[in-house]
């Protein structure tokens, strides 16, 4: 069960997500396994005190890139560990990018869950929202129609300020949300 400490605030920040069924477009060209490497790509702004992906965007001007991320299944840590592929501990912000491979055309639901904030968007069409510092949290979940299976472009920009951190994405097309498997993830070398 995902707990929600600011109903309100993530209900509202969610809306565009929910507006039906966001049809997706396919990465074209589709990109040739000889040009991919496993995970997303991942860059890192440092220091300050985010509390809004405006505030994270300010940070990411200074980007460095980072190690590759897995894939999405960044489980909650303890306060102390470290923030993704980073050695730091808080006030991180990261933007990510890469694809996500779908294996049939059809229509998934997908969620996304951070702790602190995220903005997700897959083929340029916004997935998730969340701004602002809270919990291990949803974003809500957001259909999404693929029209064949394929590579889509997939790009997050997310924080975390301090204590705790998480970033976790889960689909369905059967109505049992699961993780997204790292394999479905792939970044350009």
């Amino acid at each position: 069960m995902i707990k929600f400490a600011a109903p309100f605030l993530a209900l509202t920040l969610a809306l565009p997500a929910f507006g039906g069924t966001v049809t997706l477009t396919p990465a074209n060209p589709q990109p040739n396994a000889a040009s991919l490497a496993p995970g997303l790509a991942v860059s890192y702004g440092f220091g300050g005190s985010a509390r809004t992906l405006a505030d994270a965007e300010q940070r990411l001007k200074d980007a460095t890139p980072g190690r590759a991320l897995a894939g999405l299944s960044y489980l909650d840590t303890d306060p102390g560990e470290n923030v993704l592929t980073t050695n730091k501990r808080e006030k991180v912000a990261a933007a990510i990018s890469g694809f996500i491979k779908f294996d049939a055309p059809g229509t998934f639901q997908v969620e996304f869950i951070s702790n602190d904030g995220l903005v997700a968007q897959i083929s340029g069409k916004q997935v998730a929202l969340f701004d602002g510092v809270h919990g291990c949290e949803s974003a809500g979940v957001t259909n999404v129609k693929v029209p064949t299976a394929g590579w889509y472009e997939i790009t997050a920009t997310y924080f975390q300020r301090k204590g705790s951190a998480c970033l976790l994405m889960d689909w369905s097309a059967e109505g049992e949300m699961l993780p997204v498997p790292d394999e479905a993830f792939a970044h350009l070398k």
